[in-house]
């Protein structure tokens, strides 16, 4: 006999576990407005505290996922593959990662997300370009990845509606912060998209949502066994953020920043990241056999001038200014620019990345409300980083603002973010581990 909604939620709050159809009724229920927000928030709460078996999160994620529409893309010759970051400060990674990878053969179907509190998102980043749209019809978007390679849009009303009414409610609720519903929220997009596999870049630091390398692992490996479990080929890296990933903070820097890498003359972590996600993208799609050999394609693709052009085509096609890719003076400049210097002599032994990131959103780079307009051209561009020795007075990085007003307040929050030590730090890995 099939149970009530009201018996659902008493079994999930008692640590039950849900069959794949009762999870897909209560989802579809949601969805056409049969159960109402109170339930769905009930049943929120419920798995925050007792969790879900993988099986359980497989049925969510597959509910989710078919809430709306799931891209056909078997026009599109190979194995489509896509990646994807839990979220970081100065994480530019898709926007040099994709052209090369497209570039190498394999297509790149990428529905991506905005800045999410302190961390940068890749729709603002591509805004920066002008002109650029990511708002595409879905049979464009289709289109795109056939004709260039690659596309890059915005989560639309018909693919996972479930996921983002859902979204809505954890935000303010307080259940954000929950393994299965980050998984489920995260998988339902991405397997909407049309993709065969699935990279993922789980950051772990002060500047991710996971802290602890403990707490990474538990979401790279439940992403990795509900990706496969819903039949998709899936590998997670679990990667540094204590740090800005690479130099640039603030959309148009990380946009020019990124494409410095397509051109070979990235920032060594930034582009380090790059090849090792790429590489596993380009054997998951079945054109290198080894990570070695998938580095060396994405290698040639940049000094042959191949990954530029796929980035050229792209943005064209999606109504940006192709130039953005080789000339950073397209973009917007702020008229103010101020430097950081460092108060004493010294190692640089941290820098609170979760506070560098509030510092750009206080500038207008992210956003505190929905609604805020995002300031394209404000950010920093730190010339010195962690574990680099410097003098007092060593510029340690340059702000780029829209008043004058701005300036005290920024270098104090960007001075406060920075800690000097009299010995050098031990490094930290920028790679932790691959799951998978």
């Amino acid at each position: 006999m099939q149970r009530s909604v009201p018996e659902l939620l008493a079994a999930k709050r008692d640590g039950h576990a849900l069959t794949a159809d009762e999870i897909r009724g209560f989802i579809e229920g949601f969805v056409r407005g049969d159960v109402p927000d109170y339930q769905m928030t009930a049943f929120a709460m419920a798995v925050f505290f007792r969790g879900m078996t993988r099986d359980e999160t497989v049925a969510l994620t597959l509910a989710m996922r078919d809430s709306g529409v799931v891209v056909d893309l078997s026009h599109v010759k190979g194995l489509k593959v896509d990646k994807h970051s839990t979220g970081g400060v100065g994480d530019k990674v898709s926007l040099c990662l994709a052209p090369m990878v497209a570039a190498c053969g394999v297509p790149v179907p990428m529905v991506s997300g905005r800045g999410l509190g302190h961390t940068g998102g890749t729709l603002d980043k591509l805004e920066a370009i002008p002109g650029f749209s990511v708002n595409l019809p879905i049979a464009r978007y289709a289109e795109l990845v056939g004709e260039v390679g690659t596309c890059m849009i915005g989560q639309t009303r018909e693919l996972a509606p479930a996921d983002k009414r859902l979204y809505a409610l954890r935000d303010v609720t307080a259940t954000v912060e929950s393994v299965p519903l980050i998984v489920a929220s995260i998988l339902s997009k991405k397997l909407a998209e049309g993709i065969d596999g699935l990279v993922l870049d789980v950051k772990v630091g002060s500047g991710a949502f996971m802290k602890t390398p403990e707490r990474a692992r538990e979401l790279a490996t439940a992403l990795v066994e509900v990706a496969r479990g819903a039949g998709k080929q899936c590998v997670a890296w679990i990667t540094r953020m204590d740090r800005p990933l690479g130099r640039a903070v603030g959309n148009a820097l990380e946009t020019i920043e990124a494409f410095d890498v397509l051109h070979g003359r990235g920032p060594a972590d930034l582009t380090e990241v790059t090849l090792a996600l790429g590489a596993s993208m380009l054997v998951m799609g079945g054109v290198a056999k080894t990570d070695d050999e998938g580095r060396a394609l994405l290698r040639e693709a940049v000094t042959s001038g191949r990954a530029a052009e796929v980035a050229r085509r792209m943005v064209a096609a999606q109504g940006g200014d192709p130039r953005a890719v080789d000339d950073p003076s397209v973009f917007a400049q702020a008229p103010v620019k101020a430097v950081l210097r460092a108060p004493a002599d010294g190692w640089i032994a941290a820098i609170d990345t979760h506070a560098v990131g509030v510092a750009g959103v206080t500038l207008g780079a992210g956003r505190t409300r929905a609604e805020d307009p995002i300031d394209h051209a404000v950010g920093f561009v730190f010339e010195r980083n962690v574990g680099d020795r410097v003098a007092k007075g060593d510029v340690v990085a340059t702000l780029h603002l829209r008043d004058e007003s701005q300036v005290a307040p920024a270098l104090d929050r960007l001075g406060r973010a920075l800690t000097l030590s009299q010995s050098a730090p031990a490094e930290v890995p920028l790679l932790h581990e691959r799951i998978g």
